[in-house]
């Protein structure tokens, strides 16, 4: 079964390098982060050693650059016609939904690795605290991985990848919301202080946050692993259910 995996992975990992996909996604992430670090996070007027503007603007790159990766996973199976091709061969659905999504998320680490440079100019610029830097990053693996999940979920609804992106990008973008003081506020005045803490409950931003304070929490893991095995449970469920049925 391992196996089998296995050959799904190295078939995603391929097909990125196949198409501009791969390469425009990583250059794109590796001049946006540092783009805004220095510029919109004012990263040298802030007179600290640490990556703390970068991290400020990660999910918000995440909230586009995320559902513009897995928009392909499952639409563009169903666009060309291979998902009964894909689903006719003796590899189980798991390995399949598993195999796509650690290639992308691998895609996302390897996007990640990009920025290690500044995290290098940091460490020549002062003495930042390395080990909420490297929580930091940590934590963005595991929200790229809970919005890609996410994005492949609702790639799996469409043969349109263009639609697939929308749906992902406005999935995201609800995730990071949740928790914003804007949102709570208009829900504290219209709504249970108990709803009111659900919906930051769902903030991805507010669980990104505690990592790149230097805390790992299990809550946190809990949500974005949670949010990866449900969005993938899901994702599996809706193939299943279109087997056989066209585009």
């Amino acid at each position: 079964m391992i196996h089998s995996l296995e050959a799904v992975y190295r078939r995603e990992v391929s097909a990125y390098f196949q198409t501009p996909l791969a390469y425009v996604f990583l250059a794109v992430f590796a001049c946006s982060a540092p783009a805004f670090a220095f510029h919109v996070g004012r990263f040298f007027d802030t007179n600290r050693a640490d990556l703390a503007p970068m991290f400020d603007y990660l999910p918000w790159l995440f909230v586009v650059l995320m559902p513009a990766l897995a928009m392909r996973a499952w639409a563009e199976e169903r666009d060309r016609g291979t998902l009964e091709f894909l689903m006719a061969l003796p590899i189980p659905l798991w390995a399949s939904t598993g195999g796509k999504f650690l290639a992308a998320w691998s895609m996302a680490a390897l996007a990640l690795a990009l920025t290690f440079p500044m995290w290098l100019a940091v460490n020549y610029l002062g003495a930042p605290d390395n080990a909420a830097i490297a929580t930091g990053y940590l934590g963005a693996w595991l929200m790229a991985g809970g919005y890609l999940a996410v994005g492949q979920a609702l790639s799996a609804t469409t043969s349109n990848q263009v639609v697939a992106f929308v749906l992902g990008t406005g999935a995201a973008f609800i995730l990071t919301m949740a928790g914003h003081p804007l949102v709570l506020a208009a829900l504290g005045e219209n709504a249970p202080a108990s709803v009111s803490e659900f919906v930051a409950g769902l903030s991805a931003f507010e669980h990104f946050d505690a990592f790149r304070n230097g805390v790992i929490g299990v809550p946190d893991l809990v949500y974005f692993l949670g949010l990866i095995v449900l969005a993938l449970t899901i994702a599996g469920v809706l193939v299943a259910e279109r087997r056989g049925g066209g585009r």
